[in-house]
């Protein structure tokens, strides 16, 4: 089992993923034991990293990226980041820069579509430290062309990240209990008054407390919408709002579109 003790607050720098004596163009490696907080870092590589269930967090410098089944984060070779993840099923797949020349800046967040799914699984066939077959080579010379189209179509899905330590502990209770956290309980887990904890918000976050624990309760709605047949009234209730109505309301100002069509994307 893969265990991070490292400090998450420092920074490793550069991790090579490829041996220099003979850089593999692409390649899959199997976390399913990985048990990690990781410190920040980047990659030589491209990585496109995925969580068959549970979910993972990624953060890169402009926000934290929670990762249900139905999302996968896009992390660009160069691209400095830490993710945490505790002994879930997951995989990441790496491609070296000029396998998709236009990777974007900062991590991507993709709505995982069953081709995408499918092939992140088939990937584990051809792990990066191994020879590479020419079957995986075409494999991944098509996930290569796909991953083009996918990152053109991220999802604008991420929670905004603070240094603020006071402050992070009433975000963490909201990320922990989106449905259920009130402001009194934020409160008293910061140790603010009200004012202080909503101030600290909008100059940390850039957006108020209400928003962010809207935010959240959307992220935790995303899981049940994909991955289930639930009605869309019951996951709202589920996830903290007060009515269907408001649910969706809220979900097409985050996403530009509506739950079900969100829902329809997600599966085709």
């Amino acid at each position: 089992m893969s265990v991070i003790k490292t400090d998450p607050g420092c920074d490793l720098g550069l991790i090579p993923l490829a041996a220099m004596d003979r850089r593999p163009f692409a390649g899959a490696i199997i976390q399913d034991e990985y048990d990690i907080n990781a410190p920040w870092h980047h990659h030589d590589m491209h990585q496109l990293q995925y969580a068959f269930e549970g979910s993972m967090e990624v953060e890169d410098e402009h926000g934290r990226h929670l990762l249900p089944r139905s999302l996968a984060a896009w992390v660009p070779a160069g691209t400095r980041h830490r993710n945490s993840l505790h002994r879930i099923r997951s995989v990441s797949v790496l491609l070296m820069p000029s396998c998709v020349p236009n990777a974007g800046h900062g991590v991507r967040i993709l709505r995982v579509s069953p081709l995408m799914r499918a092939m992140l699984a088939e990937a584990g066939r051809w792990p990066l430290a191994e020879p590479m077959n020419s079957t995986g080579r075409a494999f991944f010379a098509a996930f290569a062309r796909l991953c083009r189209e996918w990152i053109a179509d991220c999802a604008p899905l991420t929670l905004p990240t603070s240094t603020d330590t006071v402050l992070n502990k009433a975000l963490a209770l909201v990320r922990a209990d989106p449905a259920g956290c009130t402001l009194a309980e934020a409160i008293a887990v910061a140790g603010l008054s009200e004012r202080t904890l909503r101030r600290r918000c909008q100059l940390h976050l850039g957006m108020g407390w209400d928003e962010y624990r809207r935010r959240a309760r959307l992220l935790a709605s995303l899981e049940p919408l994909t991955e289930s047949d639930q009605s869309i009234a019951i996951i709202a209730a589920g996830v903290g709002f007060e009515s269907q109505s408001a649910y969706a309301r809220a979900f097409r100002h985050f996403t530009g579109q509506t739950p079900q069509a969100f829902r329809q994307t997600v599966r085709k």
